[in-house]
């Protein structure tokens, strides 16, 4: 069984193999889990979150939905913590166990995109894919930076954009370590902020319809994507829209369940004094999805 995934360590990285320990929680079994932009390699990323997600949560298939590894910053500034290293052990552990694991590159990992069609490490890497529901829907798996007009025609403006973004997330940090020293749980000060500002409640909604119109086009019943992390399921023009959302805001997967059915899970964890682990709790982020 595969225990680390080789990477260009820094040198003076003494922990390369560190694993980090995981509350004990029964396992929750999926038939599908999609996950996405969990931006591995920054220090936004929710890794220990989402190893204990990864370690507690099994199932057939495991679609990696773009950015999970985030090239733009590390080629700026390297970092990589044993937590993050955890994060791909897990992932590598459930191909060993025999879990279908299909990676769609999104933008910040764009690099992966030139092996589109080949199998790293048992891992398939597509640059989408289709997925059938276990009641026979078929829905269009997609990262969908394609249709953010900013990162497809103005990517200096993409790039300013990232920076500011990791900066919110930096005060989302600081916030949420005053909330976990109250002995309050982890919630997201970035992900609010951006809800109320209109001009990205615009953005989002313009980037559901598009997704919904290509699958539409394209002969598909749904399209599950990334990219905005923004986690939802609704019906948008008689088309299933499903955005799994992301592990450096709201920490969320999209699972489906043996009859079909797709829903938002929001995975998080409330950490006790002096970094001792808390227990894992998974709860709806929204109304479930299921076929009248």
């Amino acid at each position: 069984m595969r225990n680390s995934l080789d990477l260009p360590w820094p040198p003076h990285d003494r922990h390369r193999k560190a694993r980090i320990s995981l509350s004990p929680h029964r396992t929750c079994r999926h038939r599908t889990i999609f996950i996405s932009d969990t931006h591995l390699g920054t220090r936004g990323c929710k890794a220990e979150l989402l190893a204990d997600f990864l370690s507690h949560n099994d199932c057939q298939t495991l679609y990696l939905v773009g950015d999970i590894v985030d090239g733009w910053r590390l080629k700026k500034n390297w970092y990589w913590s044993p937590s993050h290293s955890a994060v791909l052990d897990a992932i590598l552990r459930k191909v060993d166990e025999g879990t279908r694991v299909v990676y769609v590159p999104g933008n910040h990992d764009e690099v992966f995109r030139d092996y589109c069609g080949v199998s790293l490490a048992g891992v398939v890497l597509r640059p989408e894919a289709v997925h059938e529901t276990a009641d026979g829907r078929r829905l269009l798996v997609i990262h969908g930076d394609h249709f953010d007009g900013i990162v497809t025609y103005a990517r200096w403006l993409a790039h300013l954009g990232d920076y500011a973004y990791g900066l919110a997330l930096v005060l989302n940090d600081v916030f949420n370590n005053v909330r976990r020293r109250l002995g309050l749980p982890y919630w997201s000060l970035s992900a609010y902020l951006k809800r109320k500002v209109k001009n990205a409640a615009s953005f989002i909604s313009d980037f559901e319809h598009a997704l919904a119109r290509e699958a539409k086009k394209r002969g598909f019943d749904g399209v599950v994507a990334g990219h905005i992390h923004h986690a939802e399921t609704k019906i948008i023009d008689g088309v299933l829209y499903c955005n799994d959302g992301d592990w450096v805001e709201s920490c969320t997967a999209l699972v489906e369940d043996a009859r079909g059915q797709l829903k938002i899970l929001r995975w998080t964890r409330l950490a006790a004094e002096q970094g001792r682990t808390g227990e894992s709790i998974a709860a709806p982020a929204s109304p479930a999805y299921a076929p009248a």
